[in-house]
């Protein structure tokens, strides 16, 4: 019987063949075989029924200090990142397949690690991170909880490098902190995968990301060539128009004295408006001027109150809804070599694709 793809008898290896049959690579084995061996840990707090500590002061400063290290150390061996393309979604067991896909699952094996280098996911992976932490972070198992926060770490680092996406990651910060305060206050004990004490070192390291992003100064470039203020009126124009968040317009707007002025064109944000919202919630939130003109600026951040904006994502997630198959499309090897991005059997394969959103990712794993 031919097979598509990986071995689905043993999901998670990888095979070769050989002379002697198929064998397993010998490379994954042993790195595998090393995560998953059984480490001796040493508790530092013992609860009993009263919350009281029954070891001393100095064995839990040091059991704390270990179990920090261990957790947040930035060695690969501890990134346990599939880097697939492409994963099965099944829901329900079959001959072939037993269990079901899980949103941990699939966040573990999709290669979102290598997606946050690519400008045009990169919004893409910030956002389903921003809905996971307020409303799955729960669902996710153990070995996914911790692969969110290796890639939330090289977010904040790529941030932090480049510049840029600041207000995107100050946001998810915001959101996962808010999350997490919650459940430790409330009911961590009893739904927070892990040790309690674990969970309160990564809201302390989350706080300490929002304090480096909040200190964050962007060098100014010394350039001699040509810059933003040398261009035509036209152009500075037809750049803002291209912008679809309006905190973008205004940042934009603070550079030069002419931007300023360009921001302020009521026909930008009339557009804006349009692009993101309906006609009904316009008249339900109307904002008139003295003189009886519409506040088009106004108006648009009172219905981001209200509304979601629309969307808008250089590259996304797609799913083949002949296979059922979720998997990252490479727009230019689809073009290079009609590479659909898995081993698709239909007859027209671009028919079946759809894009994915971050809510309909979640969407997909419940159950």
């Amino acid at each position: 019987m031919p097979f598509l793809g990986q071995d689905w008898r043993s999901p998670g290896w990888s095979w070769i063949k050989t002379e002697d049959g198929w064998k397993r690579c010998e490379s994954w084995s042993r790195d595998l075989e090393r995560e998953t061996n059984p480490r001796t840990i040493s508790h530092s707090i013992i609860l009993n029924s009263d919350d009281e500590e029954i070891f001393s002061n100095e064995e839990q400063e040091y059991t704390s200090k270990k179990r920090k290290k261990d957790h947040f150390r930035n060695d690969t061996d501890t990134q346990c990142f599939y880097r697939e393309k492409w994963i099965y979604v099944h829901k329900e067991s079959t001959r072939e397949r037993h269990g079901y896909c899980t949103l941990g699952e699939a966040f573990n094996r999709l290669d979102f690690s290598s997606a946050i280098q690519d400008i045009r996911r990169f919004t893409y992976v910030v956002k389903l991170l921003q809905l996971i932490a307020k409303s799955q972070l729960t669902s996710l198992s153990g070995v996914a909880q911790k692969n969110y926060f290796n890639i939330l770490d090289k977010i904040v680092r790529k941030v932090l490098d480049d510049h840029q996406n600041p207000r995107l990651i100050k946001d998810l910060l915001q959101d996962l902190s808010s999350t997490l305060c919650i459940l430790i206050r409330g009911v961590g004990k009893s739904v927070l995968v892990g040790n309690i004490n674990i969970w309160i070192c990564r809201l302390e390291t989350i706080l300490h990301w929002q304090q480096q992003l909040q200190n964050l100064q962007v060098t100014k470039q010394v350039n001699d060539g040509l810059t933003l203020s040398d261009l035509p009126l036209h152009m500075l124009n037809n750049i803002l128009y291209r912008l679809s968040d309006g905190w973008d317009i205004v940042t934009l707007g603070q550079v030069t004295p002419t931007l300023s002025m360009l921001s302020e064109d009521r026909r930008l944000w009339k557009k804006l408006c349009q692009y993101h919202f309906a006609e009904k919630q316009f008249c339900r939130h109307l904002i008139l001027s003295e003189k009886g003109h519409v506040e088009w600026k106004l108006m648009y951040f009172a219905l981001q109150k209200h509304y979601p904006p629309r969307e808008q994502y250089g590259d996304t997630l797609h799913f083949c809804r002949h296979c059922s198959i979720l998997f990252w499309k490479d727009c230019r090897l689809a073009l290079l070599f009609k590479d659909s991005g898995h081993p698709c059997t239909a007859t027209d394969p671009d028919s079946c694709f759809m894009p994915v959103s971050p809510q309909h990712f979640i969407d997909l794993f419940k159950f």
